[in-house]
């Protein structure tokens, strides 16, 4: 008897992936446009060519790829993608001229609004969570609300929106110039802005690249398959040195789990894979605590902070991750193995 196949349509969404990365590709391409129009900007045409690239794909790439098709549009993108590093690298994207006000009137200000200015920041995460949990199947005559396959990005994406509004309230504020501090604080971040999406991708391609296999080979060739500790301590130690390279716990796991966790540690050691992984994920962590290619956790609370130093927030970090990984070690060794 066969198994029915069920299958699924696409359902339609007001917030729907596509529709977050078109007002992504909006506000990038305002900051293009007041950039351009800076006149004291050092580097402007080649800072807005940087956040051209980069806002293009947002704003143009579904229409690429209709009129185009794929190949042409992938390998544009592409091109976009090195064009970007080439940019970056060459030191070519820089700050500009901003309406900053004095500190006398930002101290006035905080005065007058006091703890009120927390209230959108708190908003996000509330809301967010409230959204995804209890009214991610809303929907009318099929239309949902939310992208049944990214609820939570939708749901984020409405909690700043419903931020920003109480954050107009408050402060009363414009559109306008909300957006114009955020091309400050955008270009206070720089081309690191940009990294968690491009190492995302970049883990993609150590996975089809098989980098866990070529893992598998080396740790052959320094370490005894029979050593369990040492196993382990290369498991975290490489999970949170690979997230310091990639900037992404998640795009590490999985290139140092099917290279030293699978074949060797719960497959030759029969180590449980629940903790074992969920340690590994920690270790990984720790490895984010101590890399600026974390923009959005170490770089950009520095640019929110005004810190004279962009990396100071690592500095801080640096102890706490190193102890907690030390503590990640022993705790794997200890509860992953059942003999």
């Amino acid at each position: 008897m066969s198994t029915p196949v069920t299958i699924q349509t696409e359902a339609s969404a007001v917030l729907s992936i596509n529709n977050i990365y078109l007002l992504i590709g909006f506000v990038v391409m305002f900051l293009v446009v007041k950039t351009i129009q800076d006149q004291g900007h050092p580097k402007k045409w080649t800072t807005a060519l940087f956040w051209f690239l980069f806002g293009n794909v947002f704003l143009f790439g579904d229409l690429s790829i209709k009129v185009f098709g794929p190949s042409i549009t992938y390998q544009w993108v592409g091109c976009s993608v090195l064009a970007i590093a080439l940019l970056a690298g060459l030191g070519k994207v820089s700050m500009g001229s901003y309406d900053v006000p004095t500190d006398e009137e930002l101290q006035v200000s905080a005065e007058r609004l006091g703890n009120r200015l927390f209230i959108p920041a708190v908003i996000i995460p509330v809301v967010t969570v409230v959204c995804t949990l209890l009214l991610n199947n809303i929907n009318i005559a099929n239309i949902y609300l939310f992208d049944q396959r990214h609820v939570t990005l939708a749901a984020l994406t409405l909690a700043c929106g419903i931020a920003l509004l109480v954050g107009w309230k408050i402060t009363s504020g414009s559109p306008l110039l909300a957006l114009g501090e955020s091309r400050r604080l955008v270009d206070s971040i720089g081309w690191a802005a940009i990294l968690p999406q491009m190492l995302a991708m970049l883990g993609g391609v150590f996975i089809v690249a098989q980098t866990g296999t070529a893992i598998q080979d080396l740790v052959t060739l320094f370490i005894s398959p029979d050593n369990r500790f040492m196993l382990v301590v290369l498991y975290c130690v490489g999970m949170a040195l690979f997230t310091m390279i990639m900037g992404n716990a998640f795009a590490a796991f999985p290139v140092m789990t099917a290279g030293i966790a699978v074949p060797f540690l719960i497959q030759g050691h029969g180590a449980s894979p629940a903790p074992l992984v969920a340690i590994g994920m920690y270790s990984g962590y720790c490895g984010t605590l101590m890399t600026p290619m974390a923009a959005n956790f170490n770089i950009v609370p520095a640019a929110l902070l005004d810190l004279r130093d962009k990396y100071q927030v690592i500095k801080v970090q640096i102890p706490t991750a190193l102890t907690l990984l030390a503590i990640n070690i022993l705790l794997m060794y200890g509860v992953i193995f059942n003999d």
